[in-house]
């Protein structure tokens, strides 16, 4: 099986997360190979621009998206690089409490709640009406996923490489203090919109122990999105003729071969469940890729 089957069969049996992390870094070069085709044609185009949320809200009358468009796109490797390390290491954690259907709604509407607040901020901070800058990145989506798990399970024991047992709250705390302290530094309509992201956080487990969901309508727009698409793709239907024999006593062996495949495939998907994907055997990898196939 190919890398590209392997990514494949990684997107058909991953779990959210995984496929929130493909799709940054497949909407990251974007950019780049915009920008190299268009060069051959000797057209500048500024690609990030045209997604990036700008702080000015008149801008978003041409482009409404940049409002949640922004939270997929990022400025440079390492930026993409840290943001996505934090997006598995929280939303793995986040899954431990909460649904796959929690966390997409999670990171889209806290990413619209940080492009307000970042909005807000240009808006009515002195300090900050002069300037006029766009802002791109997940980190607002990434702060509000860590902060609603460090907030449901403050206590929760990691043990991080080099630095020994720590608790949940203890990075939490580390990186809400590391915004706040370079606020009058640089970036500071980004530090505020991670802010804003870390505060729905905490406000979407406020609200669930209250019994009210506030990503739910999120998470069933994403669902009723998908399942057009799906019916799209769905191949025409075609007119079948049927034979008016009796079925004969092999067709049940296969019916039964068909059972223990679909029996496999339910073992496998278990398996990625409890262990994930890269629990996987080469040979179960295989198996469900042929499967998914047929």
């Amino acid at each position: 099986m190919s890398i590209v089957d392997d990514i494949k069969l990684q997107l058909r049996s991953g779990d959210s997360i995984i496929r929130l992390i493909f799709l940054n870094i497949a909407l990251f070069v974007v950019p780049y190979v915009t920008a190299a085709i268009l060069a051959l044609f000797r057209v500048k185009f500024d690609f990030l621009s045209y997604v990036s949320l700008s702080s000015n809200p008149v801008d978003l009358l041409t482009k409404p998206w940049s409002l949640l468009s922004y939270a997929f796109f990022h400025a440079g490797f390492f930026h993409i690089l840290f943001n996505m390390i934090m997006l598995n290491f929280s939303g793995r954690l986040f899954l431990t409490f909460f649904t796959q259907k929690h966390v997409v709604g999670l990171y889209l509407c806290a990413s619209l709640f940080a492009g307000v607040i970042y909005l807000l901020s240009y808006a009515f901070f002195p300090a900050l009406q002069s300037s006029q800058v766009t802002m791109v990145g997940a980190s607002g989506a990434v702060m509000a996923i860590l902060i609603a798990t460090a907030s449901y399970a403050p206590h929760m024991p990691l043990r991080l490489f080099l630095i020994g047992n720590v608790k949940l709250w203890h990075i939490a705390a580390v990186l809400l203090i590391i915004d706040l302290v370079q606020l009058p530094l640089n970036n500071t309509g980004g530090h505020l919109a991670h802010l804003g992201g870390a505060f729905f956080g905490y406000l979407f487990i406020a609200q669930l122990r209250r019994g009210n969901d506030i990503v739910g309508w999120m998470a069933r727009v994403v669902e009723t999105v998908g399942n057009i698409f799906q019916r799209r793709q769905k191949t025409p239907l075609r007119t079948v003729h049927r034979n008016p024999v009796k079925p004969q006593p092999r067709q049940t062996s296969r019916i039964v071969t068909k059972d223990r495949t679909q029996q496999q495939i339910d073992e496998i998907l278990d398996k990625i469940s409890k262990s994930g994907y890269d629990s996987l055997t080469r040979e179960e990898k295989d198996f469900l890729f042929r499967a998914g196939r047929q």
